[in-house]
Formats: C-alpha cells, structure tokens, sequence
C-alpha cells in the first residue's frame, strides 16, 4: 500500500522514547524527513535508526512542551531546517505518579501539572502549528491519548480526565480544520509497556500491604489476561502504524476520529 508519505515533514513530540520514538521511526521508514521534539536529546544510536530508516539525516529539538516560546522556537527551527512541517503527531504525556484509586488518595494540587502538561500544552503546539497547516490547505495532526480517556480509568484519575479532554479538543480541532483539509484524529492505546505504564505499576505497588504486591511482570500480565480479549500487550510499533496510517494519503477521509489500538481493551470493558 502506497501511503504517499515521501518527502513530507513530520514532527513527533516526546519523540525520544516509547510509543513518539516508535512513531517517528515509523515515518522515517515511510521517507519522511523527521524532526524528534522532545525535553531529552535523543541518542546518537537512536539518530542513526532514524537517518537509515529514511536516508535522510535525522533532526531533533530540546524543547519542553510547557514553555510556549520554546514551541514556537522548535517550529521555526524545524521549518528552516526541514521545511514546512505536513505532519504532526503530539505524545508528550505524563501521569501524576499516585496510584488514584479512591480518588480521595489524591489531593487537587495533584491534578495541576497532568492537566498543565496534557491538555493546555495540546492546547500550545495546535495553537503553534495550525495557522501554516491552514494557510497552506495540507495537514494532519494526531494526538496519542489512551483508552483511560473512553473508560474513566480509576488507577489514576487526574490523566483519564486528561486523556478525554484530548478526544474532544481534538473534535474542536478538527471541525475547525476541516474546511481548510486539514484532519485531526486520536489515537488510543491501551496496554503498552512503556515507562508511564511501569509508573503506574508502581504507585499501585506502593499501597499494597507486602503480601497483596506483585512484581511488574506479574501484575501486567494479570492485568492483560483481564481486561484485553486479544490478551497480549500492545506493543509501540503496533500504535505508530496506525498513526502513521492516519497520516496518509489512504486516510483522506478520516478526521475527528478516535481509534483504539487496544486489543479489544474498551470493547471488552
């Protein structure tokens, strides 16, 4: 399948790691030329992948998401270096560290920085990237939410709510946009060992009295046999093909969607 892909500009936010690095690896192997924006320098092993993948070399920006002038910065940049940026795709997150489960283990003050960092700061790079993409009748964003945004996952609440305010800004975005061709679409994965995943383990573990806790490998894998039909874990490379997929040519009709690459996750719910 021909995704019409090659020679576009894609930018990936926390593209350094997990499910962004995944992306960005992605759409190198589709020959774009990549720009990897994230609060870590990616590794010189990681910009080789990425300059093989796409016989171009590779472009990254430090840029913390939360600072809007650093936004526009790593824009520019990206645009002087690489060219007009077509294709977006935000997976900058984080969670609040706590295991949320009652919602009373967590404190208001707990909440500020997840919904800083995960919506406002949505908020920040549509803002930031939008007017070209219109001016310029050509553009895709995606934004890399969770299936914790459709279930109101209890584990912890501060990012669920976060997580569905992604789904229905994204809405807005692409209502707005869709005049101009530009499409915006969400992308939800569900169980995916990535270093969010093992935080959440974590502050679950840390509640439990010494006989109720469980190794990392013991409670994930309970947790998938449990809630996911197809019961394997996602793995990163199964949510970048479909964000990629979105991104193309063969998704000209798709826009304020939101797919879960789940395992059958929210079905089974």
């Amino acid at each position: 399948m021909q995704l019409e892909l090659s020679g576009n500009v894609a930018v990936v936010t926390g593209g350094a790691s997990g499910i962004g690095l995944a992306c960005a690896r992605m759409f190198a192997r589709e020959g774009c030329l990549v720009s990897v924006w994230d609060i870590s320098w990616i590794t010189d092993e990681q910009k080789a992948a990425l300059s093989l993948e796409s016989s171009t070399p590779s472009h990254s920006v430090i840029v913390d998401v939360t600072d809007s002038t650093a936004v526009e910065a790593a824009l520019r940049e990206t645009e002087d270096t690489l060219g007009p940026v077509s294709h977006f795709v935000h997976a900058a997150a984080i969670g609040s560290g706590k295991f949320g489960f009652p919602f009373t283990n967590l404190k208001p003050s707990d909440w500020l920085k997840v919904l800083d960092v995960n919506v406002m700061r949505m908020v920040q790079v549509a803002h930031a990237t939008a007017p070209g993409m219109r001016a310029r009748r050509k553009g895709t964003m995606i934004f890399v939410g969770s299936v914790a945004g459709q279930i109101g996952s209890q584990t912890d609440p501060p990012y669920s709510a976060s997580k569905a305010a992604n789904i229905n800004f994204s809405q807005c975005l692409a209502k707005d946009l869709a005049p101009y061709n530009v499409r915006v679409n969400v992308v939800n994965p569900g169980m995916v060992q990535t270093p969010l995943n093992r935080e959440v383990w974590l502050a679950w573990s840390n509640q439990q009295l010494p006989d109720k806790r469980r190794t990392y490998e013991e409670w994930a894998n309970e947790k998938i046999h449990a809630v996911t039909p197809l019961g394997r874990w996602q793995q990163p490379d199964d949510v970048a093909d479909m964000v990629v997929f979105l991104s193309s040519a063969r998704a000209a009709q798709v826009t304020g969607q939101t797919v879960n690459v789940d395992g059958g996750q929210v079905m089974n719910w």
